[in-house]
């Protein structure tokens, strides 16, 4: 299991790499340009580009982040290590649950 594990922070890893430049680089163009947060959403509301951009980017955060909390945690307390593997799962749904939630509602 630690082998998965191990190999999917570090392909999400890569994915986040490339998704946190184009969304920084997509923050620096709007700011730069002056847009407002309305002139924002008008421009992402039912693109379909964004939004398979963003669901990506979200389940790359939800897989990475709790793996790399796991790890932290197994290192850094004495929790029973089936406590930690629940939490971080849970966590991992929460990322999931609110990234789907604002990536849909900026789509919509």
């Amino acid at each position: 299991m630690t082998a998965i594990l191990f190999a999917a922070q570090r392909l999400t890893a890569i994915l986040l790499a490339f998704a946190v430049a184009l969304h920084l680089a997509t923050i620096l163009y709007a700011v730069r340009g002056g847009l407002t947060a309305g002139e924002v959403l008008a421009r992402t509301q039912g693109n379909r580009w964004f939004l398979a951009f963003y669901l990506v980017f979200v389940v790359a955060v939800a897989i990475h982040a709790p793996i790399g909390l796991r790890n932290i945690l197994r290192e850094w307390t004495s929790l029973h290590r089936r406590v930690i593997d629940i939490a971080v799962a849970l966590f991992g749904l929460l990322l999931l649950g609110l990234g789907l939630r604002a990536a849909f509602a900026v789509f919509v």
